[in-house]
């Protein structure tokens, strides 16, 4: 156990703190609520931006910017998205040594925005449909703020899209919907659960809410990517209309979606244990640290490092890419050395000795279980693919293992409370109940409906009584 850690056991959020401290990921900044995110945290983001931009790509999504500053006016012209983000605004009603005519809102989201946009480049079906991502940062004055998970600035990307029929938006919700459950899984090894948001927990100013939940290692739930079918509320607000094969005027049909650096806090809270972080190999930036290794540093510098440099670059071209780093702290102690590459969460350390050379052997040691083995020299590299692909399976299959653990099932309100209190985790209940219902339960659990799940399966409300609710999954949350 490492003594720069507090045991998760004995103080979660201090863990999860130690943890991005230890691993160098992210510190607070000067302004209340901010973080700097330092290059081993931005690099993890590099590469999950990486994988998801390809798929938006793939998936037909072109990137654009829009402005920081959004007029106030703009906010206020979609009544229920103004109210549910009024409380979060940083306003700035000052520049250029004067008081403005007007106050600019920092960015909290874009939909009002690229609306605005968007309603002076659509004016025929044939401009249809618009399908546009941005990637950049929001501000949301966070009161309670916790790195990466929620901060008053943060970095993340939206999409946005208009469409020509509600079908074909609709279509698009699910499709992204799907596009952000694959990579979480495939790439981060975060098992989520997606369904739809109920109307309480529903996105300002959107028709419907679709969301990824996932289960962190204290059987809390964190939001982790959503999409939101807008209908025609932010075409009406913005005059995004089209004339349509027929030649007369329509409304558009919308969308929008996004993901944030909550990832990083998804991942780190998901994966790492008491003795720091641990990265997937396919989002980690150093997937294998090679480590030359001799009680002389001389012998250490001038004998195995070339050989530890020519395995680098071997691991490097035949399995693409970056893939590995070599270690030169011969200052340190090889334990010492060992320990800073397992707190980064690197997920697999190759050891260089003298005895090693002599065997024409090297020393592989996987993060996630700690298992030590001995290849030979001449089949390290497809061990190491092979090895990295098992971690990435394994922390996939542990994370769902405990999230299928800590899966329950109510019957009623009065069970519902009792498991929330005694056990936690994710709770299954049917639930047709209104935003008040929703509002109670909070207050007298501390949980709320975190999705609805899809399928037909329907049974009676355990708060209401009626027939024909949706099983719903409930939790406290992040």
């Amino acid at each position: 156990m490492a003594r720069n850690i507090t045991p998760r056991k004995e103080n979660y959020s201090q863990w999860y703190l130690d943890v991005i401290k230890a691993a160098g990921l992210a510190d607070y900044a000067p302004v209340r609520g901010c973080m700097v995110i330092r290059p081993t945290g931005y690099a993890i983001w590099e590469n999950v931006q990486a994988k998801f931009d390809a798929a938006f790509k793939k998936t037909g999504h072109v990137n654009a910017y829009f402005p920081l500053l959004i007029p106030d006016s703009f906010l206020r012209k979609e009544a229920e998205h103004v109210e549910g983000f009024a409380p979060e605004c940083a306003m700035v009603t000052h520049a250029g040594g004067e008081e403005l005519e007007e106050p600019f809102a920092v960015r909290p989201t874009s939909e009002t925005v690229i609306g605005y946009m968007y309603s002076k480049w659509v004016q025929s079906w044939r401009d249809l449909p618009v399908l546009i991502n941005q990637w950049c940062n929001v501000m949301r004055w966070e009161k309670r703020p916790r790195l990466f998970l929620r901060t008053s600035e943060f970095l993340w990307q939206e999409g946005h899209t208009a469409h020509e029929t509600e079908q074909e938006a609709r279509e698009e919700t699910l499709r992204m919907l799907e596009v952000y459950r694959s990579i979480i899984e495939s790439e981060l090894a975060v098992p989520v659960i997606a369904g739809e948001k109920t109307a309480g927990e529903r996105f300002p100013g959107a028709v419907d809410t679709y969301t990824c939940e996932a289960m962190m290692s204290d059987a809390r739930a964190l939001q982790a990517g959503t999409s939101h079918f807008l209908g025609q509320n932010f075409a009406h607000a913005f005059e995004i209309q089209y004339q349509d094969r027929n030649g007369e005027l329509q409304y558009c049909w919308t969308t929008s979606w996004g993901v944030s650096t909550r990832l990083i806090g998804a991942l780190i809270m998901t994966h790492s244990d008491d003795d720091g972080l641990i990265i997937p190999p396919r989002i980690a930036p150093v997937k294998a640290v090679i480590l030359p290794i001799s009680k002389s540093e001389s012998v250490a510098e001038n004998d195995i490092l070339p050989k530890a440099k020519e395995l680098s670059a071997k691991l490097d071209d035949e399995l693409g890419g970056m893939y590995s780093q070599v270690d030169t702290d011969f200052h340190m102690r090889p334990g010492d050395r060992f320990f800073t590459h397992l707190q980064k969460g690197v997920p697999l350390r190759l050891e260089l000795g003298e005895k090693d050379i002599a065997s024409g052997t090297v020393r592989l040691v996987r993060r996630d279980t700690g298992e030590k083995l001995d290849v030979q020299a001449d089949a390290v590299i497809p061990a190491v693919k092979n090895i990295l692909a098992d971690i990435q399976a394994n922390m996939f299959a542990r994370a769902k293992a405990f999230r299928d653990s800590n899966m329950h099932d109510a019957k009623s309100y009065d069970e519902l409370k009792a498991i929330i209190a005694e056990s936690g985790g994710f709770v299954r209940a049917y639930f047709g109940g209104t935003p008040e219902d929703e509002v109670r339960i909070r207050e007298e659990t501390g949980a709320t409906p975190r999705c609805v799940l899809p399928g037909g399966d329907k049974g009676k409300c355990i708060i209401t009584g009626n027939d024909n609710a949706r099983l719903t999954i409930f939790a406290k949350a992040y």
